[in-house]
């Protein structure tokens, strides 16, 4: 089984990967560490840590579809978090092997980025790694980014969850598909 979280930066992806790896002891890895071994170890490879979503995800696609690949063929537990995990890569994917991947994305509404956007999000971005510096994006940039992500997700009829006015509240119900599809083994 490989559990795949994406979304757009701030979301939790990162805190859910290790509360889950806590819970099932399923590893996982951040496609951000991928993405920073990649550009650290040779500048010129296509991308740099501030190119947009799309580009950067274009360069690590084939090698995350691949790393996904030869984990399912080894029949490996894994879970993988970024937001380089695009809807329409990854759930062209998991309907090729639908019984293997649970796919989810977790975004936040405009209204709780306008309401918590200083109080919550922000001062959660380093909860798990750290980020370094100030956040730079004003409000409206990422009212914009989570829209995007949510047309995305709708479009490409991924299962996804926006957080509307209680972060700790609405993130169960998150864990609750999740556990559900984990005992299920309906992916």
């Amino acid at each position: 089984m490989i559990i795949l979280i994406g979304g757009p930066s701030c979301t939790g992806k990162t805190n859910m990967a290790q509360k889950l790896l806590e819970k099932y002891q399923i590893p996982y890895f951040s496609i951000d560490h991928l993405k920073m071994g990649i550009y650290r170890s040779d500048q010129n490879c296509g991308f740099t840590p501030l190119d947009s979503e799309e580009k950067i995800a274009g360069k690590l696609w084939p090698v995350i579809r691949e790393m996904i690949k030869t984990m399912m063929e080894n029949k490996q537990n894994a879970i993988m978090e970024g937001c380089y995990l695009l809807p329409e890569q990854i759930e062209a994917l998991r309907k090729q092997y639908s019984n293997e991947i649970i796919s989810l994305y977790l975004t936040f509404s405009a209204n709780y980025i306008q309401n918590h956007f200083d109080s919550h999000i922000i001062p959660y971005r380093n909860v798990i790694e750290e980020r370094g510096g100030e956040e730079e994006r004003p409000i409206a940039q990422f009212i914009h980014e989570h829209k995007k992500w949510r047309g995305k997700c709708l479009s490409h009829n991924a299962c996804f969850f926006e957080i509307q006015e209680d972060y700790a509240q609405e993130i169960e119900r998150v864990y609750a598909y999740l556990e559900e599809k984990i005992n299920e083994g309906t992916y």
